[in-house]
């Protein structure tokens, strides 16, 4: 733990007021998922978007349930900023459990699950998965092990789900 709180201080070294706003940005879009379930919704509106966005609620709800409900509570690890009260918050002390992270789980499997069906838009919602993971790193309330478990948990959520439906739609299609 010790290389963990090494680098989560080193990165208070950035702080800086606009890196502090995109920051708390990025980690206020990814609050219970937020952002992944109104884009998930919204790609329920789109014929060509339906099934990803019906597949994105599915396994982000595999997830909740292993991550949130079952692995953090199991686990029970405190946050940094539980054991290293020295360090300012610019967020609200969050109440659950430090791992896996509950941000970068949910960014992680909806991601995923956009990569899975299209690689270009994937990319990007990669990318903004990861931006979520390091705020919550940057803010001080998530140890790197606790991003590398959501990340690892999310993507894990978002393959076996996507391969189960498929393999379910493949037996469907041979029963007719």
């Amino acid at each position: 733990m010790s290389w963990e709180f090494a680098f989560l201080h080193g990165l208070q070294s950035l702080h800086c007021a606009p890196l502090n706003t995109i920051m708390i940005f990025l980690s206020t879009i990814g609050n219970a998922g937020i952002i992944w379930i109104l884009l998930a919704v919204v790609l329920l509106c789109f014929p060509k978007w339906r099934r990803c966005g019906a597949l994105m609620l599915l396994s982000m709800a595999v997830s909740f349930i292993l991550g949130n409900l079952v692995l953090k509570n199991l686990i029970a690890r405190a946050r940094p900023c539980a054991i290293d009260t020295t360090v300012p918050l610019l967020v609200k002390f969050p109440r659950e459990y430090s791992f896996p992270s509950g941000h970068t789980l949910n960014g992680f499997t909806a991601a995923e699950m956009i990569f899975l069906h299209n690689r270009k838009a994937g990319i990007g919602a990669l990318i903004l998965a990861a931006a979520i993971a390091f705020s919550r790193m940057y803010l001080f309330v998530h140890f790197p092990t606790d991003i590398l478990g959501g990340m690892i948990l999310g993507i894990a959520d978002a393959v076996v789900v996507y391969l189960i439906v498929k393999r379910i739609e493949q037996k469907g299609k041979n029963i007719c």
